[in-house]
């Protein structure tokens, strides 16, 4: 959609500085507690008498029958729009950036249905968090557990919601995400506090780049540090709920000044629930409100002890939904923020943990409260010291001393240990990419790993595949080091939540666990520069997982391994429903006939 076209629709449909969403606007929907559905035993939830406590969110015979499905119907597709008023080709679902944000109760089923729309390139979804029991090949990842979804052709995902709280789906063929393919998933379920009155729902957190993404993955294989050829990707911006403005007076591109910020409305002595994702590229972010303290209750899909802070920092993929309480003013009016730091590259002691140009690099949003003049910008600053943005000791999450999870899980021994070294450097045609040990993914589209395995070919794949077979293991210790280049690495394990046992600054003493007889557990943790970082994972739920960094540039140079689990019951117990293979049938038709330009590893 041109700007032209916008302006004249405006009114029968949101302009092209709104993203087509009604997100981060005075008509954005609050949320209920849970969604229409049955309530066991008259229960006054869908969930029954199961809580934070006393449920194991794992076991899959503890998740509600509801026997609902929520369905969505998308179409992927190109269009012009301007988030933070620069023009920019964007990759969207059903025309909106953020894209339609997923809603469900636990232990429903979804079903999304998803068209291709574009012309040249295939694309896949990946439902990030979704634990995938039973149904791994809808887990999104083209060349490790489908085929890309070829130009024309429709997909339909369905899977189970087996965990609750707060997520995010995405674009996960190569950076597709990167340029809008995403959005919100709340999954209703039980909370460590449930003494919120309104849920404002999602708060999608994002860097933001004012070029397309295949661009950009071009740029990082051949950049350095210097600057010669270039430096690597620098975001030009920062977005709340897919808004902000932009001084036009730094692009030669078409931009169109005060497009436009996020808002968002409060209520006196109402305590609201925010929903704060990290759906960014590369940055790691630092989200606060001025003047005010926030209540965590969970990071990613785990319920936590909730405990107090005035800033939350998120590395890309992650989420923590936050309480605040409204105070006693109606006509106050005040500014959430999230930021980036100064940028990676720059002076010694003066360097933030992403990269960035330095032009613009954070986000307000305005919360008016009900009596407030909704003309009028609130004029409230920050109290957090920029000293709290530095490289390197803020590129990391929160200390694991402060998240203890609602429901106690306590450490087993690992009967599997995979000790890995992650570095970057060139290769040998002088691009640069990660490394695991020595070796840099790179994904088949036209032959995923999960149906290699069904087919029992597990001692075939080639060493850039990085398939790690677990046999019969019930048990997985992963003991990453990350050495060379001082970046951080969020870590995300498709399949799974992991426990994380340790993380630091330089190598793993072998033995210091935190909270053994509870320790953190999420989908995604961060791994500082040139640290360490200890997760485990229950080999509990057979397939083929993607571990990789969530950082889009990092990924793409192959920064990702796959765990191969319970080979024997892939081949001899589970059931591929034959649209797979009708999708990679459709997928080997396209590619016969067009040249796939694929520069990354695939994801």
């Amino acid at each position: 959609m041109s700007l032209e076209v916008a302006r004249e629709c405006f009114g029968l449909c949101y302009s092209a500085f709104t993203g087509g969403s009604q997100l981060g606007t005075f008509n954005a929907p609050t949320y209920p507690k849970f969604m229409n559905g049955p309530h066991p035993g008259g229960s006054p939830t869908p969930w029954g008498d199961r809580n934070a406590e006393n449920c194991n969110p794992y076991d899959v015979n503890a998740v509600p029958n509801t026997g609902v499905t929520r369905y969505y119907d998308w179409t992927v597709t190109n269009m012009t729009m301007a988030p933070d008023g620069v023009e920019l080709a964007m990759l969207v679902a059903n025309g909106a950036f953020p894209g339609e944000t997923i809603e469900a109760n636990w232990g429903d089923w979804i079903e999304v249905k998803v068209t291709n729309g574009l012309t040249v390139e295939g694309t896949a979804i990946h439902w990030h968090g979704q634990l995938q029991i039973g149904t791994p090949y809808m887990d999104g990842t083209p060349g490790v557990t489908q085929c890309p979804i070829a130009p024309g052709k429709t997909f339909v995902y369905r899977f189970r919601a087996s965990l609750y709280g707060t997520s995010w789906w995405h674009g996960h063929y190569s950076a597709q995400y990167v340029n809008g393919l995403s959005g919100a998933t709340i999954i209703h379920g039980p909370a460590s506090d449930n003494n919120y009155d309104i849920d404002l729902g999602p708060v999608l957190l994002s860097d933001w780049f004012h070029d397309y993404e295949n661009n950009l993955i071009e740029d990082i294989f051949y950049a350095t540090p210097s600057g010669i050829p270039h430096f690597p990707p620098e975001s030009n911006n920062m977005l709340i709920n897919g808004k902000n403005n932009y001084p036009c007076q730094n692009t030669t591109l078409p931009c169109t000044p005060n497009a436009g910020l996020a808002t968002f409305k409060f209520e006196t002595g109402k305590t609201h629930r925010l929903r704060l994702i990290n759906h960014a590229a590369e940055a790691l972010l630092f989200f606060s409100i001025d003047g005010y303290t926030m209540t965590v209750i969970a990071n990613d899909f785990v319920p936590i002890e909730p405990y107090e802070t005035d800033l939350v920092q998120m590395g890309v993929g992650q989420r923590t939904d936050v309480l605040v309480k409204g105070k006693d003013n109606a006509q106050e009016s005040v500014y959430m923020r999230v930021t980036e730091g100064p940028s990676g590259i720059g002076p010694a002691g003066k360097t933030g943990c992403s990269l960035n140009t330095g032009v613009s690099i954070e986000a307000k949003a305005p919360i008016y409260y009900q009596a407030a003049d909704t003309s009028i910008l609130p004029n409230t600053t920050s109290a957090i010291n920029g000293s709290r943005y530095l490289f390197p000791q803020n590129c990391g999450n929160t200390p694991l001393t402060s998240t203890t999870p609602s429901y106690a899980m306590a450490v087993k021994q690992p009967d599997k240990v995979l000790p890995f070294l992650m570095t970057g450097n060139y290769n040998g045609t002088g691009a640069f990419v990660w490394y695991m040990n020595n070796i840099t993914f790179f994904g088949d589209y036209n032959d995923p790993i999960l149906y290699e395995a069904k087919l029992g070919n597990t001692d075939n794949f080639t060493t850039q595949r990085q398939v790690y077979d677990m046999g019969n293991s019930t048990v997985l210790r992963l003991i990453l080091t990350s050495v060379g280049f001082p970046a951080s690495h969020p870590m995300h394990v498709h399949g799974h939540n992991m426990q994380i046992l340790a993380e630091g600054v330089g190598s793993w003493d072998g033995t210091t666990i935190v909270n053994p007889s509870n320790p953190m557990r999420r989908d995604t943790q961060i791994i500082r520069p040139n640290g360490y970082l200890v997760v485990q994972i229950e080999l509990n739920n057979p397939g083929v997982w993607a571990f990789h960094c969530h950082v889009a540039w990092h990924i793409s140079e192959g920064m990702n391994i796959n765990i191969l689990e319970q080979p024997a019951g892939i081949e001899k117990e589970m059931e591929l429903p034959y649209v797979m293979a009708q999708t990679c049938r459709d997928w080997a038709d396209w590619t016969g006939g067009h040249v796939v330009p694929q520069i990354d590893s695939g994801l």
